[in-house]
């Protein structure tokens, strides 16, 4: 194939280095300026919203990536996949908005502004044409697109929300910019699909497979959701689901650098299941463990370690809790990343998504029981021990789904060096980090001490991965030279 696995990994890592980055300039401002109340507020109206986008995607997206990514060489055949979801979206999305309008109308006396603003979401999916990109491996698009428009974005927080009553303002800008950046996704499609054959499309042609897909997609969704919507039920304060809120975006923001890698390989192993190539599909599947593996580890452990010195600077004097929620949530990093590699990019593209749908339901099953107990009495901390309980379950349900394709002992081995050296990080982080006065300086100090202590360990362990990666940026250094 003439797309680079390496160039799309790069795009997509260099947009999420920007949303890396750009949450060290707002976070701190948006939880002083708005307050842990209002952002609580705005999170459970958002956890409402998302059950009727969920049902407006409908999984069209997860179907319609896989489905583009086997007809690359076909442009007649990839236009009518186009439309036909397209055509489909279309009715989902009427048949949501009425039903949310009618609802918000009858029920919504509070926040009834912020309702009606946070509606855009729903009208967005008609527009979004990311998935069909992402087929494509037309990453380079996508990530060009997203950054400029994540940098107007983080403009507009500081030009227009300066108080806790801007949180409307706050919900406009989230809503529109997604808006934006998919009608301006629309506007590069004719060089990639044909106007719609009318006579000969079928919207509904595969509504089975798409209901499969859309199965985990609801559970695994709710689950998420279902956190908020629970804490904001089970107590009596906003500033619980506030807490859980800030300490999920850490976790998230961090995640994007961890599955940037499973979202480039899915249009691969999608293409390479079609071509029947199944030497090459597991030979990717072994790299992309050892990733997780290798990036995962430091980043979980890491953030155990620098979490107390981290979180007063940057959210404010009040947020000790915060700082006990992210040791807890911080081990989602590593799961989610098994998750992403062994369902997202292996049972989808290869077609198993019954075991795939299996996995979540199991996982939003434990997780449904366990925040029912467990945030009743202990409120957010309850939420994140059920998130990562049922991610766990999932990581281990979809292990043994692949174990006769994949050799589960050496996936398990693989880790081995790891976490020799993210233990001896965070061993000698939490030693010289206790008595550190909480600073921006101090973080970055902690932050980068632990990076090369993790990578000097690799490197005397000769870790096989690190070492294949350091001669080759040794090698493109000197050949510039």
């Amino acid at each position: 194939m003439s797309k680079s696995i390496k160039k799309n990994y790069i795009y997509n890592t260099s947009y999420q280095i920007l949303v890396l980055i750009i949450p060290f300039i707002t976070i701190p401002y948006i939880s002083r300026t708005l307050t842990a109340s209002s952002i609580g507020r705005f999170t459970f109206v958002n956890s409402i919203l998302q059950y009727f986008t969920l049902f407006a995607g409908m999984g069209i997206a997860i179907f319609g990536q896989r489905e583009i990514s086997y007809y690359q060489d076909d442009r007649k055949e990839r236009s009518r996949v186009f439309w036909e979801l397209k055509f489909l979206s279309l009715i989902n999305v009427t048949i949501c908005m009425i039903i949310y309008l009618t609802l918000v109308n009858t029920y919504a006396h509070q926040n009834f502004k912020m309702y009606m603003i946070v509606s855009l979401h729903i009208i967005t999916i008609v527009f979004e044409a990311g998935w069909f990109f992402a087929g494509m491996e037309e990453f380079g698009l996508l990530v060009s697109i997203s950054f400029v428009l994540k940098i107007l974005q983080t403009a507009c927080i500081f030009i227009f929300i300066k108080a806790p009553n801007h949180i409307d303002r706050y919900a406009f800008n989230i809503s529109f910019f997604w808006f934006l950046g998919s009608a301006i996704q629309c506007c590069f499609l004719p060089k990639y699909i044909d106007k719609p054959d009318i006579k000969n499309l079928r919207p509904f042609r595969n509504i089975k497979t798409i209901w499969s897909l859309f199965i985990p997609t609801i559970a695994s969704s709710v689950y998420s959701i279902l956190d908020t919507t629970m804490i904001g039920l089970f107590t009596d304060t906003s500033y619980e689901n506030g807490y859980y809120e800030l300490c999920m975006r850490v976790i998230r923001i961090i995640l994007l650098t961890v599955t940037s890698l499973s979202n480039v390989m899915v249009p691969r192993i999608g293409y390479l299941f079609k071509k029947n190539d199944k030497e090459q599909i597991q030979r990717y599947m072994y790299l992309s463990y050892r990733f997780i593996w290798f990036i995962g580890v430091p980043l979980c452990l890491g953030l155990i370690a620098v979490s107390d010195n981290f979180v007063y600077w940057f959210f404010g004097e009040d947020s000790a809790r915060i700082a006990e929620l992210l040791k807890i949530s911080s081990f989602l990093i590593v799961i989610i990343g098994i998750n992403s590699i062994t369902g997202g990019q292996y049972l989808i593209p290869t077609g198993r998504q019954n075991q795939y749908t299996l996995s979540i339901i199991i996982g939003a099953t434990v997780n449904l029981c366990m925040n029912i107990f467990l945030i009743r009495y202990f409120y957010a901390y309850g939420a994140v021990v059920a998130s990562v309980s049922a991610e766990g379950v999932i990581a281990l349900v979809e292990l043994y789904f692949v174990r006769k394709e994949l050799s589960l002992m050496k996936i398990l081995l693989s880790l081995r060096n790891y976490l020799l050296a993210g233990g001896c990080m965070l061993g000698i982080l939490i030693a010289i980090g206790k008595n550190w006065p909480s600073s921006p300086v101090n973080t970055f100090t902690l932050i980068f001490t632990g990076a090369a202590i993790y990578f000097t360990v690799l490197l005397i362990l000769r870790d096989e991965f690190s070492m294949n990666n350091v001669k080759k940026i040794l090698w493109i250094l000197l050949r510039r030279k």
